[in-house]
């Protein structure tokens, strides 16, 4: 890069000064630690009897609560689809709450026509991207986990990938799949021993530091620019106006 002129002198016209904030190393300080364990919600998108992506959703719960996490497992029979019902559904509710409570989260989904099952987009779609003032996803950690009936795959795992950023999430590095699971859990749902059930713990080991990491820093760390502007109220009518929402003042 041409390093000529700099630093710039031309400054920065388009920015809006009263808004802009240095990010700071103590900024990061946490000034008192939450003492209570660490909350985790997860969701399966399966509704068989026999469901691997439950049954994987329950080996990742075993290991949260071993590394001392507080970890609720959300059952998707009953949730309606999407605008088949309205928000105050009792299943809605539940799922609305419980993303609330959680800190960190974890979605597991069978890989169906190569991306997630619709049981597992249905409960994501729930999900608003904000009610009010309240982000029931924003800030908080995520890891995703597939499982699939054939050769290994990874769609799913891309593709919820895609929503935890859309919605705003943390999403860790590690993630998981599991192909041919049918060959990886016994007849009582556990896991075998092997490399694959390693790679779960990795990710849940993972999850939990990244969760540890971030959770009192949470509101800090998507704390946006853009979204300090668009809270004032001389703001708000700018877009409106750019965007046609206001009518313009009438000719004398």
């Amino acid at each position: 890069m041409d390093k000529a002129g700099q630093p710039f002198p031309d400054g920065l016209p388009s920015l809006s000064e009263s808004h802009f904030a240095v990010p700071l190393p103590e900024h990061l300080r946490v000034n008192e630690p939450f003492s209570h364990a660490p909350r985790f919600l997860i969701l399966y998108g399966s509704l068989r009897e026999r469901s691997f992506s439950r049954f994987l959703a329950h080996e990742a719960a075993r290991l949260l609560e071993a590394m001392g996490g507080e970890v609720r497992i959300y059952d998707a029979d009953g949730l309606p689809l999407p605008d088949d019902a309205t928000a105050a559904h009792p299943k809605v509710q539940e799922l609305r709450r419980l993303s609330l409570w959680s800190e960190g989260q974890v979605w597991v989904s069978p890989e169906r026509h190569g991306t997630l099952t619709g049981v597992m987009k249905s409960q994501i779609d729930w999900l608003p991207l904000s009610e009010g003032s309240v982000r029931p996803t924003q800030g908080r950690t995520l890891a995703v986990m597939q499982v699939s009936g054939g050769s290994q795959s990874f769609n799913a795992v891309n593709a919820l990938r895609l929503l935890g950023r859309w919605m705003r999430m943390i999403t860790i590095p590690n993630q998981s799949s599991v192909p041919m699971a049918y060959k990886e859990f016994d007849e009582a749902g556990r896991m075998r021993p092997g490399p694959l059930y390693e790679r779960v713990v990795d990710v849940c080991e993972e999850l939990m530091k990244f969760t540890l990491l971030t959770r009192e820093r949470a509101d800090y760390l998507v704390d946006r620019y853009s979204e300090r502007k668009d809270r004032q109220p001389e703001r708000l009518k700018e877009v409106a106006a750019d965007t046609g929402f206001t009518k313009p003042p009438e000719a004398p």
